[in-house]
């Protein structure tokens, strides 16, 4: 019996590569948010709606191949890791807007433009580097900025505790509030898991 290695093992980056700019679709959707009215806002829900759901569908893609390959092109382990972080991404994104929506917040507090500004870039720099998952080039500076990046969202995200626990807000809308900074934050994080595992299999194949 002879086994089909291709085009199974070139597969993968293509996979990841629309994963990821689904995220970006996901980013652009989280920047309108910010300058929606409320009507406006349920419209973009649905379209992030859409967009989790393809991003579903790309994640169990890369499940299925992953299970009926023999030979992958790095560890299998790290292809279920990149995949599912991935995946949290879109989840976390999609999450974020639809509290938005729930909750009918009327105004997002200062700080929150910031936090997605961040994630954009992440987005932008996550889509760019899938493509290189294919020779491992130009993947160490990747890393390196989302890793930065992660730490300016986490002083976005401190800076923006204080200001909701500052007496401003009343009891209930800082609960609403904080949950969705909260989720904002773990998306930043999911792109840091990314950006992580990228590492890993670059020191692997290196």
């Amino acid at each position: 019996m002879r086994f089909r290695l291709t085009p199974r093992e070139t597969s993968f980056y293509d996979m990841f590569a629309a994963s990821a700019d689904n995220i970006v679709t996901g980013s652009k959707l989280l920047m309108e948010l910010l300058g929606a009215d409320t009507p406006a806002r349920g419209e973009i829900a649905e379209r992030m709606r859409a967009a989790e759901h393809a991003g579903d569908d790309a994640t169990h893609a890369i499940f299925h191949q992953l299970n009926s390959s023999f030979i992958t092109p790095f560890d299998r382990e790290d292809i279920y890791n990149l995949a599912s972080s991935l995946d949290d991404i879109m989840d976390f994104m999609e999450e974020a807007v639809d509290l938005v929506v729930l909750y009918k917040v009327e105004e997002l507090p200062k700080g929150v433009d910031q936090q997605i500004e961040v994630l954009a870039r992440a987005a932008e720099l996550t889509a760019e580097a899938m493509p290189n998952l294919r020779t491992m080039d130009s993947l160490t500076e990747y890393w390196i900025e989302i890793n930065r990046l992660e730490n300016q969202a986490d002083q976005i995200h401190r800076k923006l505790l204080a200001h909701l626990f500052s007496g401003k807000y009343d009891a209930i809308e800082v609960l609403k509030l904080k949950q969705i900074v909260d989720v904002l934050e773990e998306a930043a994080d999911a792109f840091e898991h990314v950006a992580n595992t990228v590492e890993t299999i670059a020191v692997k194949e290196s």
